[in-house]
């Protein structure tokens, strides 16, 4: 096993529950760093949704993923939470939750069952690709080792948050294997603020908004950053606005800033005579704006936007995407090992004996719950796709 976040140390307990002896190596001091920064906002460890609804939340992924989540999924995921004697609830949004609302007791119950299965864990051990004999090279800080596995999963994670392990510097080693350029994923995206609107909002939350791009929407909060917008319902419609832009250069997001009211009934808020006050002022006692959404509509109007028609101004305010944030400050990526590169166990078709799990492949999801989903269904079956290849062999 090659890394140990969690689609790593789930496909290293499905090996040992399979009775083979397993090794993770993991290149950084301690394991699963990012599940545990992950864990600072409550650990969202699946979702409740309907199925029907959840596995569209996969998007082009979904095809071949299916089988994965379907072996592991949200009712599986949660038994196996309550085996490790982490207790947990479905929140408000539907998402599922660990009762401590933290990853380290999970994580900390969960390394000590692979402790007790005779799982090996060698932290400071880096993946450097093959040698030409096949060989795995695995960098120490003792120096360069050569091991010779009977199988290997990878599960070296993307490219976001490269600072808790994972850089996507394996993708030079997978010669031969087709790999989708790794993108950023649920993420912020650069918008050419005005200096002015930068300085004073930059930090700033728009609550109860409705984001929408083309005939999607989405509703929640978002935040204004000093060189863009960033936030769980910009995440949503990440993967679109970024193909949008890489297509045309760049993509209208358009916000309803009071989507609790009608145009009709905004029309008529804002018929009320103005009396000498400013445009602030006024747009903050009819319609009910406060200072980041009222600045958003100065803004807009700033730019060229009918001050003629207020009501459809606040109902529809366009901002300018012009790029994505970098990968250093996604929360997931998109592309990686394409589904030609391996079967349906993810075994490389390139290195029969390799397997591949996690952000490593070419999927992506919403925040919520989906992205943990993914990549433990899919060490899941990576692992006991390593078992199954293992055993074929011994027969």
């Amino acid at each position: 096993m090659v890394g140990a976040g969690p689609a790593g140390l789930m496909a290293a307990e499905m090996l040992a529950n399979a009775g083979v002896a397993v090794t993770v190596l993991e290149r950084m001091p301690s394991p699963a760093r990012k599940l545990l920064m992950a864990g600072r906002g409550g650990l969202n460890l699946t979702h409740s949704e309907p199925w029907a609804a959840f596995l569209p939340r996969y998007g082009a992924g979904r095809a071949w993923l299916e089988p994965a989540i379907e072996g592991f999924g949200p009712e599986a995921l949660k038994a196996w939470c309550a085996e490790l004697g982490i207790e947990t609830f479905v929140g408000s949004s539907g998402r599922v939750f660990p009762k401590a609302m933290k990853a380290s007791p999970l994580l900390r119950a969960w390394l000590r069952r692979l402790d007790g299965q005779g799982v090996v864990l060698r932290v400071r051990h880096e993946f450097l690709g093959w040698d030409d004999a096949g060989g795995l090279r695995v960098g120490t800080p003792e120096g360069e080792v050569v091991m010779h596995p009977a199988a290997t999963v990878l599960a070296l994670g993307g490219a976001s948050w490269p600072r808790l392990g994972a850089d996507g510097s394996w993708v030079a080693a997978l010669e031969g294997v087709p790999v989708a350029p790794l993108r950023p994923a649920n993420c912020g995206f650069l918008v050419p603020w005005s200096k002015v609107f930068s300085e004073k909002f930059a930090g700033q939350p728009l609550k109860r908004v409705v984001l929408r791009f083309g005939n999607i929407e989405q509703r929640g909060e978002a935040m204004i950053t000093a060189s863009g917008i960033e936030g769980g319902a910009v995440y949503a419609l990440s993967g679109l606005l970024r193909e949008a832009i890489a297509a045309d250069g760049s993509a209208r997001l358009r916000l309803d800033l009071r989507p609790d009211l009608t145009l009709e009934q905004l029309a008529v808020r804002l018929a009320a005579p103005r009396r000498g006050q400013s445009l602030g002022n006024f747009l903050r006692k009819a319609a009910g704006l406060d200072g980041v959404q009222i600045g958003l509509v100065q803004e807009a109007l700033h730019d060229g936007a009918d001050p003629g028609d207020l009501a459809a101004l606040i109902k529809s305010v366009r901002v300018r995407l012009t790029g994505t944030q970098g990968l250093e400050r996604a929360i997931s990526t998109a592309g990686g090992v394409m589904r030609a590169g391996v079967d349906a166990r993810f075994m490389l078709r390139a290195r029969p004996g390799v397997f591949v799990a996690g952000e490593m492949l070419d999927w992506e999801a919403p925040t919520g719950g989906y992205l943990l989903q993914g990549c433990l269904a899919t060490g899941h079956a990576a692992g006991q796709g390593a078992a199954d290849w293992l055993r074929r062999r011994a027969e």
